[in-house]
C-alpha cells in the first residue's frame, strides 16, 4: 500500500516572513498556482508594479467601511498593509510588497486571510 503524500496547508495558514528589500518577488511560473488558492483575485499591473486585487461587494457603506477596517486589523497583526479604497457598497483591497516593488509570498497569504474575513 503506497504511502500518501501529506496535502501542504492551505495558504491562509502559512506564515508571513519578514520581507527584505533584497527579497526575491514571487516567480512567473508560481503565479499560476498560488492564485488558483486565491480564485477572486486578480493580478493588476499599476506604474509597473503587479499587484494582487479584489473587489468585495456589499449591501452599504457601513458593512463595506466594517470590512476594511477587519482587513486593517488584519494589516497591523501582519505589519505588512494593503491599499484600501471604500465606496457605498464597495471594498477593494490591493496587496503588493512595497520594498520589492511587486508581489511577495506573504501578498498570496494575505489575499487568503483577507476572504476569510467575509466566509
Amino acid at each position: 500500500m503506497p504511502l500518501s503524500q501529506p496535502l501542504s496547508p492551505p495558504l491562509s495558514k502559512e506564515s508571513c516572513e519578514a520581507c527584505r528589500t533584497d527579497a526575491p518577488t514571487v516567480p512567473e511560473h508560481e503565479l499560476t498556482t498560488l492564485l488558483a488558492e486565491i480564485p477572486h483575485w486578480n493580478i493588476e499591473i499599476r506604474d509597473g508594479i503587479p499587484q494582487l486585487e479584489r473587489l468585495f461587494t456589499f449591501g452599504s457603506f457601513v458593512d463595506a467601511m466594517a470590512f476594511a477596517n477587519k482587513v486593517g486589523e488584519l494589516a497591523e497583526t501582519a505589519n505588512h498593509h494593503p491599499a484600501i479604497l471604500v465606496e457605498w457598497g464597495k471594498t477593494r483591497v490591493t496587496w503588493w510588497t512595497h520594498k520589492i516593488g511587486g508581489l511577495h509570498r506573504n501578498d498570496f497569504i494575505l489575499a487568503a486571510r483577507t476572504d476569510e474575513l467575509i466566509d
